[in-house]
């Protein structure tokens, strides 16, 4: 990486990554997460997170970048859940990576590469 990036730059990086999890949650038959301007803090905070994650590991895997998202829920006082629920703090994907479903676990790669395509020549 060339130049740092910019904490705009990062915003921007998370907004357009999260745009594209809704394109692949509506193209999956899921209720898709709301549009940025609609997503609640801790949303946006966990796009965040999830860029600042692979700008500072770079050749993490994709199961890194899942545990790290799930370490920082953890943290934040979420607990597993059978439903998404942010006033709860309930999250059904709160499992080890291996225990994921194959199309959150192409979420997670597609995520990924997002952040790395978008990152790259920064």
């Amino acid at each position: 990486m060339a130049n740092p990036i910019s904490e705009d730059q990062i915003q921007i990086i998370a907004r357009v990554m999260h745009e594209a999890i809704r394109a692949f949650q509506a193209a999956h038959g899921e209720l898709p997460a709301p549009h940025w301007n609609q997503a609640p803090k801790w949303m946006k905070k966990a796009s965040v997170e999830g860029v600042l994650f692979k700008i500072n590991n770079p050749n993490a895997s994709v199961s890194a970048q899942h545990d790290q998202w799930m370490e920082t829920k953890l943290k934040d006082g979420w607990v597993f859940g059978h439903e998404k629920d942010g006033k709860k703090k309930t999250h059904p994907l709160l499992v080890p990576y291996e225990k994921l479903p194959f199309p959150e676990r192409q979420k997670d790669a597609l995520v990924a590469a997002i952040i790395t395509s978008l990152t790259q020549e920064l």
